[in-house]
């Protein structure tokens, strides 16, 4: 096989993948349409009715009652409530020394507003 031959086999490739490509593009686009326009108002409700009643069925806080997954979240949130901890801190720590900063180089002295506290959730 020659060069002049591998070069039209390649290019005979080429053309047979976009002509691919362009019919599975028209063929999303339709189902695309397709799936838009089944959705009705109606079809929606009764895909949610159904939906719940599955879910509940399954009884998803069976699962949760073991403790596994309770203990999990309850972690995870602490976790993320120290991270929140932590950033104000060093945010109070920042505007602190800006504040000394500022008093230093002449700054006139100004009376610093008092937090008032978080009341605590139980």
């Amino acid at each position: 096989m020659g060069f002049d031959a591998l070069i039209a086999k390649v290019q005979q490739a080429e053309q047979a993948l976009e002509t691919r490509e362009r019919r599975s593009m028209a063929q999303w686009r339709q189902l695309q349409a397709t799936w838009r326009a089944g959705w009705t108002p109606a079809r929606i409700v009764v895909a949610g009715l159904a939906t719940g009643f599955l879910v509940g069925r399954s009884r998803p806080l069976r699962l949760a009652g073991s403790g596994g997954l309770l203990n999990l979240v309850g972690a995870l949130s602490g976790l993320f409530a120290g991270a929140g901890a932590q950033q104000a801190a060093e945010e109070a720590e920042a505007a602190a020394a800006s504040a000394e900063a500022a008093g230093t180089n002449g700054a006139a002295d100004t009376a610093t507003p008092t937090a008032t506290p978080t009341p605590e959730l139980p």
